[in-house]
């Protein structure tokens, strides 16, 4: 790869900058290896969230996947990942899982020189596998999260391994926490769990929201006022679960007894949503736990 840099400002940690010491102590810089959604996510999240720009960088192979980024967000980015890493506090690893092992073993000596945290959302890769890669010693924290922290309420479950000390897990809880809730895990084998309930979550609310409007649509309703209605129930129905905190308590008292919603989820139970939803969710987990290196 070539060195070029792109972008506002100086990189992370160079002379010439606004950011003073209480910004460095304050904002650790970030490099983000890898510009796709995720890391374009928690780049537009961690700004919002009042990080520096000039605290953060990003890479990517092409340069042309970098000028976005760089347009919208005022970051640096390069095409070199030993640029973007060389003055980094955290490292963000956002690149395709079967790209890990390759990136981190390239940059594993600048790695154990610099002795940044080291951050993967890399679906399946073990917190083990980064050790061997880095070559050890590091701090490292795995993440999952899913896919609305494109809309900055997302879901991440997080694990850190015993080298990650209290102010490192703080300095990458905030970079999370900025693209929705985060959730700390003491198992790495929570992280197939938390797979299983929200990594994957999305798309079971999806598919459900498909029949409904397919069943809409059966009923008799013009196929776009069905999918508005279907959405639109959808995001109500979350936040005012949101505020309420007691699902179980708030279906019952949206369900009026003998009424007509009653005769809709009493069709559910009969027909055991409750034990599919369980199959479909435990088969979720047990592949993520085998497809894990």
């Amino acid at each position: 790869m070539t060195d070029d840099i792109t972008g506002k400002g100086p990189l992370p940690g160079a002379h010439g900058g606004h950011c003073g010491s209480v910004c460095r102590d304050s904002y650790p810089a970030i490099a983000f290896i890898g510009a796709g959604n995720m890391a374009s996510s928690l780049i537009a999240g961690t700004i919002q969230a009042g990080w520096p720009t000039e605290r953060i960088v990003a890479t990517a192979t092409r340069i042309q996947r970098l000028a976005p980024l760089a347009s919208a967000f005022g970051i640096q980015t390069t095409t070199d990942n030993q640029v973007a890493v060389k003055e980094a506090d955290i490292v963000v690893l956002a690149v395709k899982p079967a790209a890990v092992e390759a990136v981190v073993a390239e940059l594993s000596p600048l790695l154990q020189e610099v002795k940044p945290v080291l951050v993967s959302v890399a679906a399946g890769v073990s917190v083990a596998a980064l050790e061997r890669y880095s070559g050890g010693g590091l701090a490292i924290v795995r993440c999952m999260p899913n896919t609305p922290v494109q809309v900055q309420h997302g879901v991440s479950g997080l694990f850190a391994n015993e080298q990650a000390r209290a102010d490192h897990k703080n300095s990458v809880e905030r970079i999370m926490a900025a693209i929705g809730q985060t959730f700390w895990v003491a198992s790495e084998s929570d992280i197939d769990r938390i797979t299983a309930v929200s990594g994957s979550g999305p798309a079971y609310f999806l598919l459900f929201m498909e029949a409904m409007i397919a069943a809409g649509k059966g009923l008799g309703l013009p196929e776009e006022k069905a999918r508005a209605m279907v959405i639109h129930t959808a995001l109500g129905t979350a936040l005012m679960a949101a505020q309420s905190g007691d699902v179980a308590d708030l279906r019952r008292r949206v369900t009026s007894p003998g009424g007509t919603t009653e005769q809709a989820l009493r069709v559910f139970q009969e027909n055991g949503l409750d034990s599919l939803v369980d199959k479909a969710m435990t088969a979720c987990r047990d592949h993520a736990t085998r497809m894990t290196v």
